[in-house]
């Protein structure tokens, strides 16, 4: 396990904390989805950036969790690497038992 890992797990032990880190779990699942898209397609941002019209500043400011995508947005960056945006809700998980 890595020391991040690690570190992660202890901090995670503290209520605050875990509801926090719970609580941006969904904007980080956007930007990782984003970034391995991008990736997967063996784009940089600024190829991106041409194919869909949106300043590659403001790519870099979406992947880095600067800025908040729109729906708009998001549909944009899909359609510029050929790909179908797919939103959907699931169920939450039961709380564990400890």
């Amino acid at each position: 396990m890595s020391e991040f890992q690690e570190f992660l797990n202890e901090q995670l032990q503290d209520d605050e904390f875990r509801k926090e880190w719970e609580d941006i779990q969904p904007e980080m699942d956007v930007i990782r989805a984003m970034v391995d898209a991008r990736i997967s397609q063996n784009l940089t941002q600024k190829e991106l950036a041409e194919r869909t019209g949106i300043n590659q500043a403001d790519i870099s400011k979406l992947e880095n969790g600067t800025r908040n995508p729109s729906l708009k947005l998001l549909k944009r960056l899909a359609d510029g690497m050929g790909m179908t945006l797919k939103l959907e809700f699931v169920p939450k998980s039961p709380a564990k038992v400890k």
